[in-house]
């Protein structure tokens, strides 16, 4: 398990590398899992990196992660009844991202009107990623 998370790291990390915002870097790790080509999933999540436009609003890295939960989760319809847990999970990953890391805004995250760093860029992609690879080993023995 630990060896996979890895994995999931190093790829979120070498998207960065090539140029993806953390919004991509995050939710273009999990292409695969969620059944979505790798281009697919850079074009949807292209406007949620800086925090939606020059790091005004929340994190990139958290809004791909919440992106891959609902992509996980749900059914595709109203009738299917998984939006509750849809917001339950993302509620989970919200909650360990804000304590870990004391913010969701990414100007507050970055320090950019305090000069005060809570988090790096990259770091919150290897946090999203690390929680969203934790939710889907919960899913899975959950399912088991």
């Amino acid at each position: 398990m630990k060896a996979m998370q890895e994995e999931y790291v190093k790829r979120a990390m070498q998207l960065r590398k090539e140029g993806c915002n953390c919004a991509q870097a995050v939710a273009c790790t999990f292409c695969d899992e969620v059944g979505l080509s790798e281009q697919t999933l850079f074009s949807v999540m292209e406007g949620f990196g800086g925090g939606m436009g020059a790091h005004q609003a929340t994190c990139g890295a958290v809004s791909g992660a919440v992106a891959v939960v609902g992509l996980l989760t749900s059914k595709g319809s109203v009738e299917a009844g998984t939006k509750s847990l849809s917001y339950s999970r993302s509620a989970a990953i919200l909650t360990e991202f804000l304590d870990k890391n004391g913010s969701l805004v990414c100007k507050d995250l970055l320090g950019d009107e305090t000069g005060h760093v809570l988090q790096t860029c990259d770091g919150c992609v290897e946090d999203a990623v690390r929680m969203v690879h934790n939710l889907l080993q919960k899913a899975i023995k959950e399912n088991n």
